[in-house]
């Protein structure tokens, strides 16, 4: 199901899951309200009889395309956010980067703080920062790029292009990090897949979207 530039993945009593597209925020902020993923799917719920309720779990940046996961009942908000903080709730993600990486697979661990101007970065003080810990395994190498596939262990703000970033290896279209190359427009990461216990029934779901065609490209 397509809700204006939304595709429904899942929906039940309980949970809604969708692919959000690249652009698009998932909340609103103070200087957009309407073009948002809540938005969009407030007013697709009002629209149900009975009208159902709609709690954010977890937020994918504006820049980023993939999969979103909302609670329809505050007992399924809980349940679903205490799985991303004790981190039950897998997430991987699939990013191109640029440059050329010789590891199959590594680790990225650093703690990260935000400025005033909304920038993360890594701090050496671990009184200030957050701990972030992404694990990396490569997908594909190409000339001048390189797929990764990204899983997060921790889910801090601008965790993946930071730590990207910081190894040499900023994600294509990543201006504001460092890249340099931006040819189709818009952040090369695309959140992939999604596993969680369902908060209601406890079933195990495992929920995934395809990364867009034009990162076939770069």
């Amino acid at each position: 199901m397509r809700l204006d530039r939304i595709r429904v993945v899942f929906e039940d009593d309980s949970v809604i899951v969708v692919d959000k597209p690249a652009g698009l925020l998932t909340m609103a902020t103070n200087t957009e309200r309407a073009k948002t993923v809540y938005a969009i799917l407030r007013q697709y719920l009002n629209h149900k009889k009975p009208r159902e309720a709609l709690f954010i779990v977890h937020r994918l940046d504006r820049e980023a395309s993939g999969l979103l996961v909302f609670a329809k009942t505050v007992q399924a908000k809980e349940r679903l956010q205490d799985q991303f903080k004790s981190h039950t709730a897998g997430r991987r993600y699939v990013a191109v980067v640029e440059g050329h990486v010789k590891a199959d697979d590594f680790t990225i661990r650093s703690y990260l703080r935000e400025n005033a101007a909304y920038r993360v970065y890594s701090t050496p003080n671990t009184k200030i920062g957050k701990l972030a810990v992404t694990h990396v395994h490569v997908l594909k190498r190409k000339a001048k790029t390189t797929v990764l596939e990204i899983r997060l262990e921790t889910g801090r703000k601008h965790q993946i292009r930071v730590h990207l970033a910081d190894s040499g290896l900023p994600i294509i279209g990543d201006k504001n990090y460092g890249a340099r190359s931006n040819p189709i427009r818009r952040l090369a990461l695309h959140a992939a897949h999604l596993d969680f216990k369902h908060p209601a029934t406890g079933e195990f779901m495992t929920l995934d979207a395809s990364y867009p065609k034009a990162f076939d490209t770069l």
